[in-house]
């Protein structure tokens, strides 16, 4: 079973979390936090940076896909409109654009729906 794992501690990525698990039930959607992380062959560095996309029926089965990848392999998985669109990751520049829409969305996902202050990357936090 395929599995996306996310950063359970922000409210943003805990709602387009539960908005991937109603759209397949078939996928194994869970936080990096209650993850057994060695068994899936993640580090906590990892999680922290980006979701994360295990699907053992993939290109290269059991290997983990990270950010933009990661959500290309999800919206494969989930066919339709986005699998076509996934198909463009691949292709040159798609690539390029597509990793830098992650990191924007991630950059500023404690300003998007559902987001917090702690939702902030670690080293956005503010000093105390």
């Amino acid at each position: 079973m395929p599995v996306l794992i996310y950063d359970g501690d922000c409210g943003f990525c805990t709602r387009a979390a539960e908005w991937a698990r109603v759209r397949t039930p078939d996928v194994t959607v869970t936080p990096w936090q209650w993850a057994d992380l060695a068994a899936l062959g993640l580090t906590i560095e990892r999680c922290r940076a980006a979701v994360q996309w295990i699907d053992e029926s993939g290109i290269e089965p059991g290997r983990a896909y990270a950010g933009a990848a990661a959500v290309a392999g999800w919206l494969t998985h989930r066919g339709g409109w986005g699998a076509r669109l996934a198909r463009l990751y691949p292709l040159p520049g798609m690539r390029q654009l597509a990793d830098a829409g992650y990191r924007l969305v991630a950059q500023y996902r404690h300003r998007l729906p559902g987001g917090m202050p702690a939702c902030r990357l670690p080293d956005q936090r503010p000093e105390r």
